[in-house]
């Protein structure tokens, strides 16, 4: 995915602009926790629509504090700040908005085959015999998570992929618009989860749970994995819901459909990526609400937590409020000290898994650290960052590229040619198939080529951060970025 380039660069639009045009316009809003809500400019036939200042409206449109860009929730229509401004003009002009777009091809197919699979898969609490079911739950781990709470979350299992089937409803008319599978790998004694989603996972927007959220809901509990948002809901009653990646990431445009809880509790997983991801994902819903259940030994992720038999509901009364005060006393601090203490391995960061030399030297990737690697023109240091970079994001490490020397498309033949570790020149029949493959990675480039104005690159770097949940960044190279003339100046 290649973020804007510098000539389009994002146009940043500032929340008080946001504000003082509504205003302008007279379009009532109410301030949200990371959005504006004002009423839909995209709801019924034009002749029946209440005029944008008609307060009475239902606020379905929701805007990012943070980007400008929108999403109605009521008609699924969204774009940016100035598709935005575009419609309210073209409604002052009383021609028609914008609207929504017709799905494009690949998301039509997706669609379809989505359909098929939902058709084939059987209702789990429904399949052969009991003793199917079962060896099934077993497989699966969810031996304790009642058939009434499947049925409620309306989980599937395809009998030919050994897979479960988690679906993805749309908001405004309850159609399906995709769906994710698992299934179980076994490694020795080792249990490894292979998740696929139809459409694929950069267009798979699904909050698992969603259609159970009712209105009066005001609470609510996100989790990292479906199964621990069943587990969770079972054992405590309380509204919870599955992020789509997990701890990777959490998308901007699932933000409007949390606007309505005054209260969210993260329970991501039980090890430390998982907090250091609760804790950025707070920032972007409004730490004020937010709360964290910090991992550790008796508060493992959801799943396990009500197969241990532990009580699920003092956990969440545990969970520890996102934003603390300035200063703080090490009573505080006791806890995440214990914590970092008896997960020491895993505060090193995460580990290479093709460089056991490197995680002698540098214990493992870790947030807010800078590392530099300097050597002689053609010594390698593009072809080893990139082996480097590539390994960490094929273990979800989401990675920002900035490659000022060469192109991306260079860069992104290089960085193929690793992942497939093999020469696909050769084997051309082989090239969809690696790419499919390559293009599911927590991946981003930058567009810029040369020397560039360093406050451009800051901030197309912060952007990327909030949209992408970026936690490693590559600039190559330093030199390049800078221009030589500005060699002598303090870098």
């Amino acid at each position: 995915d290649v973020l804007p380039s510098p000539e389009g660069p994002v146009p940043s639009v500032s929340i008080t602009e946001i504000r003082q045009y509504l205003r302008a316009q007279g379009i009532p809003f109410h301030d949200g926790y990371s959005c504006l809500h004002t009423p839909s400019l995209f709801t019924h036939g034009r002749e029946e629509q209440p005029p944008p200042a008609a307060a009475s409206a239902p606020y379905t449109l929701f805007i990012d504090k943070t980007t400008g860009s929108f999403l109605c929730t009521a008609t699924l229509a969204e774009g940016t700040w100035q598709d935005f401004q575009a419609n309210v003009e073209l409604r002052r002009r009383d021609v028609s908005p914008l609207g929504l777009e017709e799905p494009e091809e690949g998301m039509r197919q997706a669609h379809e085959d989505a359909r098929c699979i939902w058709d084939r898969a059987l209702p789990l609490w429904e399949l052969l015999d009991k003793d199917e079911t079962n060896k099934t739950k077993a497989m699966f781990g969810i031996s304790l998570v009642a058939d009434a709470t499947l049925k409620r979350f309306g989980v599937r299992y395809l009998r030919t992929a050994k897979s479960l089937v988690f679906p993805w409803f749309s908001p405004r008319d309850a159609t399906l618009r995709g769906l994710k599978l698992l299934r179980v790998e076994k490694k020795g004694d080792a249990v490894a989860y292979v998740e696929e989603t139809l459409p694929r996972f950069d267009s798979y927007r699904n909050l698992f749970g969603l259609p159970l959220i009712t209105r009066r809901d005001t609470e609510l509990v996100l989790t990292g994995w479906e199964l621990d948002a069943m587990a969770l809901h079972q054992a405590t009653g309380v509204a919870s819901l599955a992020l789509p990646r997990g701890a990777t990431c959490l998308p901007p445009a699932l933000l409007p459909y949390l606007e309505q809880f005054k209260r969210i509790t993260l329970w991501l997983g039980e090890d430390l990526r998982s907090w250091e991801a609760a804790k950025l994902f707070a920032r972007k819903l409004n730490l004020k609400r937010c709360s964290l259940v910090r991992p550790g030994n008796l508060q493992p992720r959801p799943l396990e937590a009500l197969n241990q038999g532990l009580n699920l509901t003092k956990i969440l009364r545990t969970a520890l409020p996102a934003s603390h005060k300035s200063i703080i006393s090490f009573r505080q601090l006791r806890e995440e000290v214990f914590g970092e203490l008896v997960n020491t391995e895993q505060v090193a960061g995460v580990k290479w898994a093709r460089f056991p030399e490197l995680n002698k030297l540098l214990k493992g990737h870790r947030r807010g650290e800078l590392t530099v690697f300097t050597g002689p023109t053609g010594s390698g240091k593009t072809t080893f960052i990139s082996e480097y970079a590539l390994d960490l994001c094929m273990q979800g490490v989401c990675t920002l590229w900035g490659s000022f020397e060469i192109n991306n498309v260079r860069l992104a033949k290089i960085m193929l040619t690793q992942f497939a570790a093999q020469r696909l020149e050769d084997q051309l029949e082989l090239y969809d198939e690696w790419a499919d493959r390559f293009e599911d990675l927590p991946l981003y480039f930058m567009t810029f080529h040369g020397q560039q104005n360093i406050k451009t690159v800051i901030d197309t770097m912060q952007h990327a951060v909030y949209m992408y949940d970026i936690t490693h960044v590559v600039v190559d190279n330093l030199q390049f970025m800078m221009g030589h003339e500005h060699l002598s100046v303090d870098r």
